[in-house]
């Protein structure tokens, strides 16, 4: 596994293990993406979507096993409360948005079992912008947060104000890839002129189109791999760190081969042509 250090002094895997929606099986998945080789681990104190205590179970078990904390990188979010189920809040909706914060990161810790995590994302970004200062604002004051983040931003400009008005900066920024948004050209753009890193989420679910396209089948052909592989090892090569929730353990073995697949110059121009730039 390919580790990169972001501008918050924090090592993260260049592939994450994505595990929403993966409900009762979470736990055993975690397990088997980590023994297969992954490092990096991103989940949400969301229980519409994510089993973050599922994730807790596999990290007790393979800490039980030897592994060290330090040996992964942990990342969960704080989501804000329109993108709960009403039924199952992991904190007072009533509270203050400062207090919903805080109580959302200590039920992710207990979840998890651990003190001290990686990397806390914003969820979604709030509006008016004066809450999702609030709420930014929040997470700066959590002890034991290596860094922050924010997903599901697709704003420049909005991404450019939260970062000149944040005292700690965001290292990450996590967004579905896909042709809607342009594949966030011009603020994966503005992200690497800042230092701080893109990682991408329905890489594949999205794109079909690309995977079956010509420049990807050739590449993959070429080499005896997967389009999937082809188009992993182009979005590391591109700088960003793709989210995998694959449920198949062969496709993690597989994909965490990516880091040996060199693209050529010309293949970088064709798939990336695909998207646009």
């Amino acid at each position: 596994m390919q580790w990169i250090e972001t501008r918050a002094g924090v090592r993260m895997p260049r592939m994450i293990y994505g595990t929403a929606w993966k409900k009762e099986r979470t736990a055993a998945l975690v397990y088997a993406a980590v023994k297969a080789g992954f490092r990096g681990i991103d989940t949400a104190c969301q229980p519409k979507h994510y089993h973050e205590a599922g994730v807790g179970e596999a990290l007790k078990r393979l800490f039980d096993e030897g592994m060290a904390r330090d040996e992964l990188y942990i990342q969960t979010k704080f989501t804000p409360l329109e993108g709960h189920d009403p039924k199952r809040i992991p904190y007072d909706p009533k509270a203050p948005l400062h207090v919903q914060v805080a109580q959302s990161y200590e039920v992710s810790k207990h979840n998890l079992g651990i003190e001290r995590i990686d990397a806390l994302v914003l969820h979604s970004p709030l509006f008016p912008y004066r809450d999702l200062l609030e709420v930014w604002r929040a997470m700066e004051s959590l002890e034991g947060v290596g860094q922050l983040g924010i997903s599901n931003c697709y704003d420049p400009p909005l991404l450019q104000r939260l970062y000149s008005d944040a005292r700690i900066k965001p290292a990450v920024v996590q967004n579905r890839f896909y042709d809607q948004s342009g594949y966030d050209a011009a603020l994966r753009q503005w992200c690497d002129t800042n230092g701080v890193l893109y990682q991408s989420f329905w890489s594949l679910t999205a794109n079909p189109h690309l995977l079956a396209s010509d420049a990807v089948q050739e590449a993959a052909r070429l080499r005896g791999v997967s389009p999937a592989q082809i188009f992993y090892a182009f979005l590391i090569a591109q700088g960003i760190t793709p989210l995998n929730g694959t449920t198949s353990e062969a496709h993690m073995r597989d994909d965490l081969g990516v880091f040996e697949i060199a693209l050529t110059f010309k293949e970088m121009e064709e798939i990336g042509g695909l998207l646009g730039g």
